[in-house]
Order: structure tokens, then C-alpha cells, then sequence
């Protein structure tokens, strides 16, 4: 393999006489097709001059198919990027030119052939409304070249090559990120592998709530108080710096992992929503872990339509009594206060009429999980992601103090929550990522290790490009991760990029974990090896934050606006 890959990569870079030249042409000319079909959209959409969602809803594969090419473009500017800054610093080897050759060709390749939404929709760029005459530029030479030779059979084995050579415990290719991020990665990783993944799988197949004493420890860690700012106990971190500790949490376990998510939300709306005397009272005791909070928004029968929800918040005296029901809260039992949504406006339809409240609850053991007098609930039995449990709940005159209305003003808990989505779809992409580069590591092992007709797994051609293709689409995913977290710490609207990086970051820890268990083989289905649990936590980010199509639709109207 050694001789017959090198051969190839270097034939296949000889075409490509300038790789960075190629790359950066070729995502000019995807972002030139990427504008004319948002004018072909849009006028599929639009009536009277306006954008009519009746009109979206219609032409559903087309808005969701403009939003999966605008992912796409965005994913390969960001490589771009991510490349010319390695070259700028001297870091642009052989295996990060391998990653940005592969990504290109294959991204080109699928753009050109048909762009998977899921495993049997491929949405197409005569879907979309273009003309053979509007993509006639990704005849472009650059272009040509990368789908031609950019990613074939020799300059996957090869990059397999350097994986085996490097042996690297931390990701394959340089990240991108600066020295104190790069800093964070590495004790996070050691945490994960010293502290997680020894036991995390144990946790899985018993379906146990993470140890009291992991949470200890990720609080003096800094987990739930990352982006807290410093004034109320918290070390004050950027977005991305989130981004990497949700990354190597994941990848030990997604559900130590998604522990400082509950944290991240509360605190997000805490600070973008609550008085200053809310944020000096709940912000320490978050930072800390001395308070666990979880978030309580989706009901049964709204799902994704929160503006639907029913459940009700009666003011008596200067407080309130809710009443209603709510499903798939995560982590309800432990934690000692929800933010919680509710309506307050009986007359109102819609979100106007909604209002979030700090709800402080007493935390549920395994014999009593709902001590709290006017709340009950029952465990909803799941797949994967456990370790923190799911539950519906049931509210019956629940009280909960007036001072406790977040921002202490009724009708703006939609408005609330829409600020937060930005920080959860980033940490949401990041713990994909996770997931991801776990079922690419003990996918790496394993085919190295297992023996098949007297040669190891590895050094069959469709195995190894299992293996890099998987390298490649998780560096894209954490580019496109930790350009929306950078964004965000720049203080600049990111729920576009967010939001793609979520929506690619899913469908690749999907692939990744599926991959991977076809790698195992029969071992795979096998609840005693791990890529089983990584194929059932990696099945959930493609619903919860804002299922795929869910994003798809939100990335789509923000394109045609």
C-alpha cells in the first residue's frame, strides 16, 4: 500500500500544480453558482415581491436543498481558510494538503453530481431551479481538476498512510486553532481519556446517571462556568474555547459532553435576558455546579413549533402556578432549577404570549425523582445519549416565585430563548464533532488490529477510504464549528453559520458511527464494543437542537431574505 499510494499522490499532485491556487478558484466558482440559485429560489418562493412561506413549504426541497449547497460552499470557503493560515504559519504538510485535496474533490464531486440530505434524498442543482447555462461555470479548470484527481483511491491510502504513521492521539491534521486553545484540547483530552472513556461505556449499557463525581470534577475543571463572565464567578472564556471542551468531552462521552450544555443554555439566557439582579443570584451558583439547571421547553404534541405551546403560567398574588405538559427533558431528576417555558398570555396563539421562568426545584433521587410538590414525571427509555436520562414531565399548579420571571417581564421568553440558539447550535456541532472523531478512533484501531485473509483490515482500499474520508469530513465539520464559534465571540450574528455547522456537523458523526460500525463487522452489533454506543449517541444530533429539516428550512430563510 505504501509504495502504490505514495505513486499516486504525488502523480495526482503533479496535476494539481498548485493545490492552494486550485482550491481557492474553485470556491470562487461554487459561490458564484451559490448566488444565482438563491435568485432561482427565490423566485420559486416569492409572490407579490415577498417571501411566502406557504410558497417555501411547496418548494420544501429546493429551500432545503439551497441551504444544504450554501452549507457546502461555506464549509469549502472555510478549508480554504483553514489552509492558507496553516501555509502562512509553515504548517501546511502533507497530510492537511491531503485533507484540503480530498475535501474539495469530494464536495466539488457532490455539488456537481447530487448533495445528500439524507441517505436516499439528493437534492440536485436542477432541483434548485438552475439552468445547464447557470452552472456552466464549474466547468472551470480549477474545478475540473480537484473532482478528477482531487479525491480518488491513491490519495486516500496515502493520507490512511500518514494516520498510521503519525499515530495521532489527538485529531489528524493541525486544527487551525492558536496555542492556548490548543492547550485546552490537550487537558481535556487527557481528562477524557484518564476519567471517561475507561467507564463510559459501562455507564451506556447500564443506563446510569453520570457519577455525582464526575460533575465535581468537571466543575473545578471550569466545564459549566467556561463563558460565564468572570464578574459572577465564571472564567470569562471565549465561544470557542467551548467549542473545543464540548469537542474532547463528546469525544470521550457525549453525555459528559452535553452536561455543560444544560449550563451554556441557562446561562446564555441568564445573561442575555435577566435583570442584574437574576444574574447575580443564579450565574455563580451555575459557574460552580452548586446549582445544575436543565432546560424545559418542547411538549408533546408541538415538537419543533414552540410558538404552539400550551402548557400555562397563572399569576397568583405576585407569583404563578403552572400547568401543562412537557417531554425529552434532559437531565430533570439531578438538577435544582429549569428554565422553563410557559404561557402567560391565555388570549395569544403564538410565541408573543410566551414567558420563560427560572424554575427552582428540589433534586430527585432514584426512589423519589420528583420530589417537588405540583411536579411529577416518568423516564422515557432511550438508545443512546444517556448518562443525564430523558423524561416527560407533568406540572399541576407548579409554583414558582414572581422574582423568578426571567427579565421580571411577561411575553418575551420566545425572544429569549431565540438568543441562546446561536451558542447551543455551536456547542451542539462541537459535541458532533466529538462523537465523530470517537467513531473514527476506535474504527482506526480496530481495522489496524483485526486480521482478515492474512492482512490487517487497514490495508483493504475500501477500509482505509472509509478512514479518511471520515478524517476529512470531521476537519471540515470542526472548521465550519469553530468559524460560527469565532463569530460569535466577535460579537457578529452567527445563527447562519451556526446552524450549517450543525447541520453538516450531524450528518457526519452519522456517517462517521456508520462507518465505523461497517468496519467492525458483526463485532460492531455487538453491545460489548463501543461503536455500537457511538452509533446510537451520534443518531440523536441529527433531531434534538433543531432537527435537520428544521434547520434546513431556518438556514433557507435567512438565504432568501
Amino acid at each position: 500500500m505504501a509504495h502504490d499510494g505514495q505513486d499516486q499522490f504525488l502523480t495526482q499532485n503533479a496535476l494539481l500544480t498548485d493545490l492552494l491556487d486550485q482550491t481557492g478558484r474553485s470556491a470562487e466558482v461554487v459561490n458564484v453558482v451559490l448566488e444565482r440559485a438563491i435568485e432561482a429560489v427565490r423566485s420559486k418562493v416569492s409572490q407579490d415581491g415577498r417571501i411566502s412561506a406557504t410558497l417555501i413549504e411547496l418548494n420544501q426541497t429546493a429551500a432545503h436543498g439551497l441551504a444544504w449547497l450554501a452549507t457546502y460552499v461555506e464549509s469549502l470557503k472555510q478549508m480554504q481558510k483553514w489552509a492558507e493560515t496553516l501555509q502562512t504559519q509553515g504548517r501546511f504538510g502533507e497530510t492537511e494538503q491531503l485533507i484540503l485535496q480530498i475535501s474539495f474533490g469530494e464536495y466539488l464531486s457532490q455539488i456537481l453530481g447530487g448533495i445528500p440530505m439524507s441517505q436516499n434524498e439528493i437534492v440536485r442543482l436542477s432541483d434548485l431551479g438552475l439552468t445547464s447555462e447557470d452552472t456552466a461555470v464549474l466547468a472551470d479548470d480549477a474545478v475540473m481538476a480537484l473532482v478528477s484527481n482531487g479525491n480518488v483511491q491513491g490519495v486516500r491510502l496515502r493520507l490512511v498512510e500518514l494516520m498510521q504513521e503519525n499515530n495521532a492521539d489527538v485529531i489528524v491534521g493541525a486544527s487551525g486553532l492558536d496555542e492556548e486553545l490548543e492547550m485546552i484540547r490537550e487537558q481535556f483530552r487527557r481528562y477524557s481519556v484518564d476519567r471517561i472513556e475507561p467507564v463510559a461505556h459501562e455507564w451506556h449499557l447500564n443506563d446510569e446517571l453520570i457519577p455525582m463525581e464526575i460533575i465535581e470534577e468537571l466543575a473545578e475543571l471550569g466545564v459549566f462556568g467556561l463563558t460565564i463572565p468572570e464578574e459572577y464567578d465564571g472564567l470569562g472564556m471565549s465561544k470557542a474555547s467551548m467549542a473545543v471542551v464540548s469537542e474532547e468531552l463528546s469525544r470521550g462521552y457525549i453525555g459528559v459532553g452535553s452536561l455543560g450544555t444544560r449550563s451554556e443554555i441557562a446561562a446564555e439566557l441568564i445573561l442575555c435576558g435577566g435583570t442584574e439582579e437574576q444574574k447575580a443570584h443564579w450565574l455563580p451558583k451555575i459557574a460552580s455546579a452548586e446549582i445544575l439547571p436543565t432546560a424545559v421547553f418542547t411538549e408533546p404534541n408541538t415538537g419543533s413549533d414552540l410558538g404552539a405551546l400550551r402548557t400555562r403560567a397563572v399569576k397568583e398574588g405576585a407569583d404563578y402556578r403552572i400547568t401543562g405538559n412537557k417531554t425529552w427533558i434532559t437531565h430533570a431528576s439531578r438538577t435544582h432549577v429549569m428554565t422553563l417555558l410557559a404561557r402567560t398570555d391565555p388570549d395569544s396563539t403564538d410565541h408573543r404570549g410566551l414567558s420563560m421562568f427560572l424554575a427552582e426545584k428540589t433534586p430527585g433521587t432514584d426512589e423519589h425523582p420528583f420530589p417537588t410538590e405540583g411536579m411529577s414525571g416518568g423516564e422515557i427509555e432511550v438508545l443512546g445519549y444517556r448518562g443525564m436520562k430523558e423524561y416527560e414531565l407533568g406540572f399541576d399548579n407548579f409554583h414558582v416565585k414572581g422574582e423568578n420571571l426571567l427579565g421580571g417581564e411577561e411575553g418575551k421568553g420566545f425572544k429569549q430563548l431565540m438568543q441562546t440558539f446561536e451558542s447551543a447550535r455551536i456547542q451542539t456541532a462541537a459535541r458532533a464533532v466529538g462523537v465523530a472523531q470517537a467513531a473514527l478512533d476506535v474504527s482506526m484501531q480496530y481495522a489496524q488490529d483485526r486480521k482478515q485473509f492474512g492482512k490487517s483490515l487497514i490495508q483493504f482500499p475500501r477500509v482505509a477510504s472509509k478512514l479518511a474520508m471520515m478524517a476529512v469530513e470531521i476537519m471540515i465539520a470542526r472548521q465550519l464549528t469553530y468559524f460560527s464559534a469565532y463569530e460569535k465571540d466577535n460579537d457578529r450574528r452567527c445563527d447562519l453559520e451556526a446552524g450549517m455547522a450543525k447541520l453538516l456537523g450531524a450528518r457526519v458523526a452519522w456517517a462517521a458511527a456508520d462507518n465505523g460500525l461497517q468496519i467492525h463487522g458483526g463485532n460492531g452489533f455487538a453491545l460489548e464494543y463501543k461503536i455500537s454506543r457511538i452509533l446510537c449517541d451520534a443518531r440523536i444530533l441529527n433531531i434534538f437542537e433543531g432537527a435537520a429539516e428544521i434547520q434546513a428550512q431556518v438556514i433557507a430563510r435567512r438565504l432568501l431574505q
